[in-house]
């Protein structure tokens, strides 16, 4: 089990081999279909930063008295395949998700040296406690779908597609 703190240098993402497990820290980025389209209309002006970024394919819950964050667990990632590659082009640093991904997407993972992780589907209550902190940072009309910013700790994930273009599926 590798421990990773963000944002992933170069070097970091170049040691990560599909099958891989992690003990993610650091903040990442929650963002789902909808949340998606408004971003890639407006990558000139982003609410957030996109640059190294890791963005995760979820949509949490609301937070239960004393808890950051409710249930977060990861949606199903192919739904993000045709925005995906051109994140990645401009800066994203990889993503989290749920399955298998696109050969274009693959291939974008490979072109700018990025890491797609995987999540564990019904583990939303796992990931929710590991989740610090969490703030809305764009698109709060989405509701549970908008842009949240997660500051996580030992978040465990699989290297689902290394930067190689490997994958575990």
């Amino acid at each position: 089990m590798k421990r990773l703190t963000l944002p992933l240098s170069k070097e970091t993402i170049a040691s990560l081999h599909a099958g891989d497990s992690v003990l993610l820290s650091g903040e990442i980025y929650t963002a789902r279909d909808c949340a998606h389209k408004r971003i890639v209309a407006g990558l000139d002006c982003l609410p957030f930063p996109l640059e190294n970024e890791i963005i995760y394919y979820a949509g949490p819950c609301p937070a239960p008295e004393g808890k950051a964050c409710g249930s977060c667990g990861p949606t199903t990632s192919a739904r993000m395949n045709s925005f995906a590659p051109t994140l990645l082009d401009h800066g994203l640093g990889g993503m989290i998700g749920k399955g298998e991904m696109s050969e274009e997407v693959i291939k974008a993972l490979v072109r700018n040296q990025k890491v797609y992780f995987a999540a564990i589907g019904g583990a939303g209550a796992i990931y929710g406690n590991a989740v610090e902190q969490s703030t809305c940072v764009a698109y709060p009309d989405l509701l549970s779908e908008a842009v949240y910013r997660l500051r996580i700790k030992d978040f465990p994930l699989i290297v689902a597609i290394d930067s190689y273009g490997k994958t575990v599926y």
